[in-house]
This record gives structure tokens, C-alpha cells and sequence, in this order.
């Protein structure tokens, strides 16, 4: 087989890619390792920033996204004591969208046969090779039959444990890690939201997060130690934690119920340099990973892509290499800005081992110095909706 480009991995990033070269009429092909069932079936982030639903919009596949997503001006920051709502709307002029990723990928993956976009699901054996050629491939086994696709350039969607980051030589990048000493225990169940925007609480007990998936459907979290297990919580134990941390006014609102999903993320920070290795890119969790306190993960996903089909655009149609050349550098610039803001957030909100009496006093005295500075806040808020691409 033979396309245009060549995308590993059909999640939101790798989809997207997809519907956006389709639309400038490229041939392209995606190869994933999964099956559909379990791509749509992954539980993820849900808070698209203006950006990431705008490309949803260029592409008219934002129906179901405006009649279903949230709209939501502002969010919460909370210490047990005290609450600060940060007003995005007033401070930047931006709002944030709460739709789930599932809900997003549905859209994607249901509109890729209609327009053209070619989907090879439960591929085996992925391999990528002739990568610093002007023909890559990738090889693949599916239903028991060996494939060859060839093409001008591959990127690499395929999330922090593909192959793609892997087909590139050891001292052809760099790494920079930080992984956090705790992860997020989660729990999604068919209860209303205790609140009608995003509270993200910082406690003597650890960090929580009260979220929504719908008007129906919420989505919390609180901070667990790295080597405590689901078996460590009953959905009791963790209902009265939430309650407890989210503080009294806030606590007294939850509503309980069965749980849907329930797990724990760990946390990290992670950035690979450079995304681009001779015909080979890389995009979303492949290159970067961040930890969930900003909601930076899925959104900057979609700013690599709208970066990415830009240059691949113009390459094809005039044969125009600047902006692949430009492509990592620019998207990683925009990677570390999004990286400081959740390593700050995270800081902010969490409870570290060894953690002080000081240190505890530093994040009430910070939480308190935002809650009266206008400018703070208008800080807060320009990350949280997204930079400008």
C-alpha cells in the first residue's frame, strides 16, 4: 500500500491528523494496535480548550460537541477553607469545553469511513523502518497477513509506550522526565455534579478534583500515594475522603452512586526533543506526556496536529519545507509552556512526601495571594483555556 502520510495510533491526535490532511486531500492511512472497542473505551480528559474545539469546527464535526459539551466561564480553586473562582471568560475572553475524550474519539472514528480516512485496527507486529529515507514505511501484521505501507512521512500518535518514539536512534534525542511521588485514584459514576464548573482542591489530606462528564455523569479524583491500590479503596472510603477534602460547603453537595470506572493514573512529566526524526514525526503522548492538574494533555495533542497538517499541507501542495523544518521546535515551545503550568498547578495543589509545616503555609499563602490579585488570576487563566498556536 502506498499514502501520503502514514499516522501510528488512532486516538484523538492520530484521528484528528487524519480528518484534517483528508480535508486538504491527502491520501492517508492509520495503523493501530488496539481495537475500536478498546480506543473508545479508554477514559481520559475532558476539557477542550477553544483551540482543540475549533479545529473540531473546521472540520464540521463538532454537531453533537455543541449540543452536548459543557460550557464552562470559569473553574475553582479551593483549600478547605476558602474558594477562588478563576472567571476565564472575564480574564481572557475564552471559555473551556467539558466533552469527554471518548465522546470526541466517537465523533472522529464515525466520520473516517464517509471521508476517506483508511483505519487498520488491531494491527500486529508495528514496525517502522526506513525512517531517515524519502520512503518510509511501516510494517504490520493483520488477520494473520503481513501488510507494507509506504509513505512520504509518518507521525507517530501512538501515545508514550508505541513504537514510533522507539524507531528513533537513541542518541538522536533527549529525554526529560519528572515522575511524581503519588498518582490519581478516580472514580466515574451516574451522579449530578456538586458543582457547576471544575473545583480543584488543595488539602492538608492531598489534592481532589470534582468534574463532570455531563449534567448526569461526574468524574472526581483525589491524590494517592504511588503504592496504594484500588483494593486500598472502597467507593465508601472514597466518597468520605472526597467529602473531607472538597470541604464543607462543597462536601455537602456530592451525591453518591455506584461506580462506573474507578482507577488510578500516575502522574508524570515528560518531553522528548526533538519530534522529528528525518520522515518521522511525532505527536500528542508519543513526544509529551503532563500531569492532568491543567488539562493540558489532549489539548496539546490537538495543537501538534494543527501545527503538524499546516506543514504537511504546504509540503505537498507546494512543496513548501519550511514548516516541516519549523514543526518541532515550534511545537515544543508551546510543549514547555503548557509543561510549566502543570508542574505549577501540581505543585501548587499537592501534598509531597516530606512536605513541611513551611511548604504547606507556602501553598496557603500562594492560594491566598491569588485569591486577591486580579493579575494572578488573569495568569491562571490565559494557560488554563490555552495559548494562542
Amino acid at each position: 500500500m502506498k499514502a501520503d502520510v502514514a499516522i501510528i495510533g488512532a486516538g484523538p491526535a492520530g484521528l484528528l491528523l487524519g480528518h484534517l490532511l483528508r480535508a486538504e486531500g491527502l491520501i492517508v492511512k492509520i495503523v493501530e494496535r488496539a481495537s475500536a472497542d478498546h480506543v473508545v473505551g479508554r477514559i481520559r480528559a475532558g476539557v477542550l480548550e477553544h483551540t482543540t474545539t475549533d479545529l473540531l469546527a473546521r472540520l464540521g464535526l463538532d454537531g453533537r460537541l455543541k449540543t452536548e459539551g459543557l460550557l464552562h466561564s470559569g473553574f475553582v480553586l479551593a483549600d478547605g477553607e476558602q474558594i477562588v473562582r478563576i472567571d476565564l471568560a472575564d480574564l481572557t475572553g475564552h471559555h473551556v469545553t467539558v466533552y469527554g475524550q471518548t465522546e470526541m474519539t466517537c465523533d472522529l472514528m464515525e466520520a473516517a469511513p464517509a471521508r476517506g480516512l483508511e483505519i487498520f485496527y488491531e494491527a500486529e507486529n508495528v514496525v517502522l523502518a526506513d525512517i531517515e529515507s524519502e520512503t518510509p514505511c511501516v510494517r504490520f501484521t493483520k488477520d494473520g497477513r503481513d501488510h507494507y505501507l509506504e509513505a512520504r512521512f509518518i507521525v507517530g500518535c501512538d501515545g508514550f509506550h508505541g513504537p514510533s518514539r522507539q524507531a528513533i536512534p537513541a542518541n538522536q534525542g533527549g529525554i526529560y522526565e519528572k515522575v511524581y511521588p503519588f498518582g490519581w485514584l478516580g472514580i466515574l459514576a451516574d451522579v449530578p455534579p456538586c458543582h457547576d464548573e471544575l473545583i480543584y482542591a488543595s488539602h492538608e489530606r492531598g489534592f481532589a478534583l470534582a468534574s463532570m462528564r455531563s449534567a448526569t455523569r461526574s468524574r472526581y479524583y483525589i491524590q494517592v500515594a504511588s503504592d496504594e491500590t484500588l483494593d486500598d479503596w472502597s467507593d465508601g472510603r472514597l466518597w468520605d475522603e472526597l467529602a473531607v477534602r472538597l470541604g464543607p460547603e462543597v462536601g455537602g453537595r456530592i451525591t453518591r452512586g455506584v461506580a462506573l470506572e474507578k482507577s488510578i493514573a500516575p502522574l508524570r512529566s515528560f518531553v522528548f526533543e526533538p519530534m522529528r526524526h528525518g520522515s518521522l514525526f511525532l505527536a500528542g503522548d508519543s513526544a509529551h506526556i503532563v500531569p492532568p492538574t491543567g488539562a493540558k494533555g489532549l489539548n496539546l495533542a490537538a495543537s501538534d496536529v494543527a501545527y503538524l497538517s499546516e506543514a504537511l499541507s504546504l509540503f505537498f501542495k507546494r512543496g513548501d519545507q519550511e514548516g516541516i523544518i519549523a514543526y518541532s521546535g515550534r511545537a515544543l515551545a508551546r510543549v514547555w509552556k503548557a509543561e510549566r503550568f502543570s508542574w505549577q498547578l501540581t505543585h501548587l495543589l499537592h501534598r509531597f512526601p516530606g512536605q513541611t509545616g513551611f511548604d504547606r503555609k507556602m501553598q496557603v499563602a500562594e492560594l491566598r495571594y491569588i485569591a486577591g490579585s486580579r493579575n494572578a488570576q488573569a495568569s491562571i487563566a490565559e494557560n488554563y483555556v490555552g495559548l494562542l498556536l
